[in-house]
């Protein structure tokens, strides 16, 4: 059953306040612990506490990392070889960027100091583990994510960006925290309402900034704000991170059925209640790709993947059939067009559901040599469907019936058994089609 989270960014979002709402739906805190102890990192402990935030009941999450001297994680390095433990960093002052060149690999922090670390390495570290493989994919694109928009601000590459306020230890928890839940969720498409920033200025390691701090702006891009005025940090670079990295689409509640909710609250009081409000919903009649629909009508939603191509072999585009409908395509069909220059080509159309969709896509970039693909969302109305066995002087004989409010509107044999029965008693195939159609109305 595919199963949707909707994130109600009703007070914006940061790393805490999802962890704790997706908690707060169902997510096992003690599993979610376990998966985290895979990493190379200090050891913490996550606490749920209960709160009311302006008469909502939400979860809040504190973290707390160990600043114990005896744990010395020793890691072979990146760069010189070294290992570091991390007795230096008990100086309690915030280390800046200019002399921290060797020990950021380090997945070593406290919260009284901010220490610095690559994105390169955090990367690193999340791709060496033993975490699944979508949680891995995940928390690497929202590490991504984030490095490109504080690079882009900073002014250098994307895998130089070293982590501060996202890079403490609490915000690696937060961010691969939230993947492993959703997965412990089975969450296959995330949808997220419009959020609001807030307003006025932060205290930052680099002085003080503007609300909504530059990167958070930056990782916003694309995505709908929301009108909720409050003078304070509404949306994190972490949350934001989070909605650019995993979001397929922002607007509002979408007509599904709703199975559960969490609330996650934030640190801060507001005017209004500061929470998260992480709903989970199915769709009332979904189905896995491959499998018959059941016998209820539904409307479900189709992605539609297109592109062409003048320049690829008829070989290659059977098999390239094949493998999309291995990936759990719906429908594939090529369609002979003209393209610039009157050149002969072929159009690929796949129809594959929402959580197949990108699985296609990337399928259709790697094996082809098209450039792009359009994507475009549309609805479709499925008749219901049964199979019926229909006893014929041929044999018995499967037919699909097409079912709308419980009648049947069509019925056709199914092909291989009519062929089967043709062959095997040497008479032409419309004969058992007549057959058949014959007994079935009986």
């Amino acid at each position: 059953m595919a199963k949707t989270l909707y994130l109600d960014c009703y007070s914006g979002i940061a790393g805490d306040m999802t962890l704790a709402a997706l908690v707060d739906l169902g997510a096992d805190l003690e599993r979610i612990t376990a998966e985290l102890n895979k990493l190379p990192i200090d050891p913490f402990e996550i606490k749920v506490e209960h709160v009311v935030k302006q008469g909502i009941s939400a979860k809040y999450l504190r973290i707390d990392v160990s600043e114990s001297h005896h744990h010395h994680h020793s890691h072979g390095h990146h760069h010189d070889g070294h290992t570091h433990t991390h007795e230096h960093h008990h100086d309690g002052h915030t280390h800046t960027h200019e002399h921290h060149h060797h020990d950021h690999a380090h997945m070593h922090a406290h919260h009284h100091d901010h220490v610095h670390r690559k994105a390169a390495d955090i990367i690193a570290m999340i791709e060496a583990s033993a975490l699944p493989p979508r949680v891995k994919q995940r928390s690497t694109k929202i590490f991504r994510v984030i490095a490109e928009a504080e690079g882009k601000i900073h002014g250098m590459p994307p895998e130089d960006v070293h982590f501060h306020e996202v890079g403490a230890m609490d915000s690696i928890i937060d961010i691969i925290g939230v993947c492993i839940a959703l997965e412990l969720l089975e969450i296959d498409e995330i949808i997220a309402s419009p959020v609001p920033t807030g307003y006025g200025r932060i205290k930052i390691a680099h002085g003080l900034y503007p609300i909504p701090a530059p990167a958070t702006l930056e990782l916003l891009k694309g995505i709908p704000l929301s009108g909720l005025q409050a003078e304070g940090e509404l949306t994190t670079p972490t949350g934001a991170g989070i909605l650019q990295a995993l979001c397929s689409r922002f607007g509002p509640l979408p007509a599904m059925q709703v199975v559960r909710i969490g609330y996650g609250a934030g640190k801060k009081d507001f005017a209004h209640p500061n929470v998260l409000r992480a709903v989970l919903l199915e769709e009332p009649h979904t189905h896995t790709a491959g499998q018959a629909h059941g016998e209820q009508e539904t409307r479900e939603p189709l992605i539609v993947m297109e592109a062409q191509m003048d320049d690829y072999s008829g070989e290659q585009f059977g098999y390239l059939m094949e493998r999309l409908f291995e990936a759990g395509a719906l429908d594939v069909y090529y369609t002979p067009v003209y393209m610039k220059k009157n050149r002969p080509a072929i159009l690929v159309t796949v129809l594959a559901r929402p959580q197949d969709a990108d699985v296609c896509e990337s399928l259709l970039l790697t094996e082809t040599s098209t450039l792009g693909v359009r994507r475009s969302h549309w609805m479709r109305q499925a008749l219901g469907r049964r199979w019926v066995t229909v006893s014929t002087k041929y044999g018995e004989i499967r037919v699909k019936q097409a079912l709308r409010n419980g009648n049947v509107v069509h019925s056709s044999p199914e092909y291989e058994d009519a062929v089967k029965a043709a062959r095997q008693h040497q008479v032409p195939l419309p004969n058992i089609y007549y057959e058949v159609i014959r007994n079935t109305k009986e």
